[in-house]
């Protein structure tokens, strides 16, 4: 049995608790409880492509114009090393190595925030001239608080 509950208000959160508190308490097979952050919102993911899109647009990677996607595996890959983390690889099919990207769709919200800074701050530095779609969506995602 799985059940999930999305705290949206306090009915919702003694639901939970009950839940919980209904489990039996057995120290040879113990039940899991799991308490996560909300995923990224489709909010953040719409602010992320055109950001994307901008930096695509205007910046060479020494001396290479990347795809959108290709800049995402870069700043996914740069958002890794700031919290510590090592980005996989695994050896190639054929020989050489494959870095293994970061799936955006499964990160956390407070992650996909630090993601949209990421890129915000490398767009800056190399004075990418926001679009009309990125400044909003950025403009917006400030006005409403950092995890919006």
């Amino acid at each position: 049995m799985k059940q999930t509950f999305l705290l949206r208000n306090e009915a919702i959160r003694n639901n939970a608790i009950d839940a919980i508190l209904s489990l039996p308490i057995d120290d040879k097979s113990p039940h899991e409880v799991h308490v996560k952050e909300p995923r990224r919102s489709k909010a953040q993911n719409d602010r992320m492509w055109p950001m994307l899109n901008d930096v695509s647009r205007q910046v060479l990677w020494h001396g290479q114009r990347l795809a959108p996607e290709d800049w995402k595996d870069l700043f996914t890959a740069l958002w890794l090393k700031t919290k510590k983390l090592e980005q996989r690889s695994v050896p190639g099919i054929d020989g050489g190595v494959v870095m293994l990207g970061v799936r955006t769709s499964k990160m956390r919200k407070a992650s996909m925030t630090e993601l949209i800074e990421i890129m915000f701050w490398f767009g800056s530095e190399r004075n990418v001239r926001w679009s009309d779609d990125s400044r909003r969506e950025y403009e917006w995602s400030q006005r409403k608080g950092r995890a919006a």
